[in-house]
C-alpha cells in the first residue's frame, strides 16, 4: 500500500524567506519517485499558492484550512462561510475599527483601506495589499476571511459568532473559518476518495491551524520552528525548515 503525505506551506515548505530549500523540492520529487501521494495543506487561498503547484507538480491539496479541496484538479469539497454571518461580522468589526480581508478561490479583498496591520500581515505572506471592496461578500461564496485585531480584542469575536472558528497566524491577524473548520476535515474528504487508512497517512506542520491535522493522520511531524503546542502534539519532531527539516524527517521515517 503507498503513503499519502500532507505538507503546510508558510514554514515548512517554504522558509522563514517564503522560499523552497533545495533539499524540501529534492525530498518531494524522491517520494513521487518512490509512488507516495503527494498533496498540500495550507490556510492559503489557491491563488495564493499557484506556482509552488506547478513547481512541485502538485495537483491535489486542501486550502482554507480545510474549507476547499481539490484532488487530481478537480474541485471534492467546499465549505462556504454563511453571508447572513459575515453581514453581522462586517458591521461588528466595522464599529470597532477593524478591517477584515474576504477571500474565495480566485482573490481577496479588503473591507477597509491605508491600516497598518492588514499590510504587515499580507506582507509577511508576500501579498501586497488588496483592493477595497467591502461588501464582496454579498456576491461570492467565501470559504475564509481574515481578521485584523491583537489579541486582547479577539475573544469578544469568539463570544459573538460561535458559528464561526477563530485561528491566530499573526500578532495583529486571526483566520476565520466556518465552525469545527480543520485542515483535518479537509483531508477526511480527501482520504475518502483515495480509500486510504490512516496509518498510512502523514503530515508536517507548524502553526496553530496544523494541530488538528497533525492529531488526525498515522503520522504528525511538526517542523523544528513549529509553536510549542504543535510540538507537544507531534509524533515526532524534526529541525528547522532553513535546516532541511523535511529532507530529514522522511528519511527517518523512510519514505525515502
Amino acid at each position: 500500500m503507498t503513503k499519502l503525505v500532507f505538507f503546510d506551506i508558510d514554514g515548512t515548505l517554504l522558509d522563514h524567506n517564503k522560499q523552497l530549500p533545495a533539499k524540501t523540492k529534492e525530498a518531494l520529487q524522491l517520494l513521487r519517485d518512490k509512488g507516495v501521494y503527494t498533496a498540500i495543506a495550507t490556510g492559503r487561498a489557491p491563488f495564493m499558492f499557484a506556482d509552488l503547484r506547478k513547481e512541485l507538480d502538485i495537483h491535489s491539496f486542501v486550502s482554507f484550512n480545510g474549507q476547499y479541496v481539490v484532488f487530481e484538479d478537480e474541485v471534492i469539497y467546499v465549505n462556504p462561510l454563511a453571508t447572513d454571518s459575515l453581514d453581522r461580522l462586517n458591521k461588528y468589526a466595522s464599529e470597532r475599527g477593524h478591517s477584515l480581508v474576504y477571500m474565495n478561490e480566485k482573490m481577496m479583498k479588503a473591507s477597509r483601506s491605508h491600516d497598518a496591520y492588514v499590510e504587515e500581515s499580507l506582507a509577511s505572506l508576500k501579498f501586497p495589499y488588496p483592493e477595497i471592496h467591502s461588501d464582496f461578500y454579498k456576491g461570492s461564496d467565501l470559504y475564509q476571511t481574515l481578521i485584523f485585531c491583537g489579541k486582547e480584542e479577539e475573544e469578544s469575536y469568539r463570544e459573538q459568532f460561535p458559528e464561526f472558528t477563530f485561528i491566530r497566524w499573526h500578532p495583529h491577524s486571526l483566520d476565520i473559518l466556518p465552525a469545527g473548520g480543520s485542515k483535518a476535515e479537509g483531508i477526511k474528504k480527501m482520504m475518502e476518495r483515495l480509500n486510504f487508512k490512516i496509518e498510512d497517512v502523514y503530515a508536517f506542520g507548524d502553526g496553530l491551524n496544523d494541530i488538528e491535522m497533525l492529531k488526525l493522520v498515522g503520522t504528525g511531524v511538526a517542523m523544528g520552528n513549529a509553536l510549542p503546542p504543535v510540538k507537544e502534539i507531534a509524533d515526532m519532531v524534526t529541525s528547522d525548515v532553513a535546516e532541511d527539516g523535511i529532507y530529514l524527517a522522511l528519511k527517518k521515517l523512510e519514505l525515502i
